[in-house]
């Protein structure tokens, strides 16, 4: 077994549309390879998840290979050209293509999709993000400064205040990478009286000077 510390299931998105056509052509001796799409690629809404849309008319590529041109971006998207996280909240547009009557292929056109969908991810502003979780501290009120710090050190905000007879609750949201370790910070700060629990809330936008050393360590972990 491996044992480390805990990773983020971090993500990677696209902040502006991107447009573009992509070629790919092989030729090996025998039958070669031949798949061209013209597509665009777009932010969805925050938790809208993937679509893909076909425009393409005319039979300009054979509804059979629409699919795999799909399956492609899938591909791409399953580990992201950034730092290899998944990609979610983009739609992609299938708006016009080429093949060729011998050499077209359901491969070659995987590869037109991988292809095209990593070459417009660079253009289209991409960018990492992270789950925030929402936490709810339980605290004896002499200790409410410590804790309300302790939650501002760690990247989180604070969302609100309530009086339980002598116990006060904080609720806040936080980055789950700022929290591993709290439970003791918690116990330390305030002579374990404190309790917290916390779930998943959503995902939001890594700084960027943050994000620039995880995509680096990332990508020092997949050469390796």
């Amino acid at each position: 077994a491996k044992v480390g510390p805990p990773e983020v299931a971090y993500r990677e998105t696209i902040t502006e549309p991107a447009e573009g056509s992509y070629k790919h052509v092989k030729q090996t001796g025998g039958r070669g390879q031949y798949a061209h799409v013209v597509m665009r690629i777009e932010p969805a809404a925050p938790g809208e998840g993937f679509e893909f849309v076909n425009r393409v008319t005319g039979g300009r590529i054979p509804a059979a290979f629409i699919p795999a041109v799909e399956k492609g971006v899938l591909a791409a998207m399953a580990a992201g050209p950034a730092a290899g996280y998944p990609v979610v909240d983009v739609r992609v547009v299938l708006l016009d293509g080429s093949y060729h009557e011998v050499d077209s292929s359901d491969q070659a056109f995987q590869e037109a999709g991988r292809a095209g969908f990593v070459e417009l991810y660079q253009r289209a502003s991409p960018e990492l993000l992270e789950p925030v979780m929402s936490i709810e501290v339980e605290t004896p009120e002499e200790y409410m400064g410590a804790v309300t710090g302790s939650i501002c050190s760690r990247r989180g905000r604070i969302e609100g205040m309530d009086a339980r007879g002598e116990t006060r609750i904080i609720r806040g949201l936080v980055p789950l990478a700022e929290m591993f370790g709290y439970a003791g910070t918690l116990r330390t700060l305030t002579q374990g009286r404190a309790s917290f629990t916390m779930h998943f809330e959503h995902y939001e936008a890594v700084p960027d000077a943050l994000a620039e050393e995880i995509i680096r360590e990332a990508r020092e972990r997949r050469r390796h």
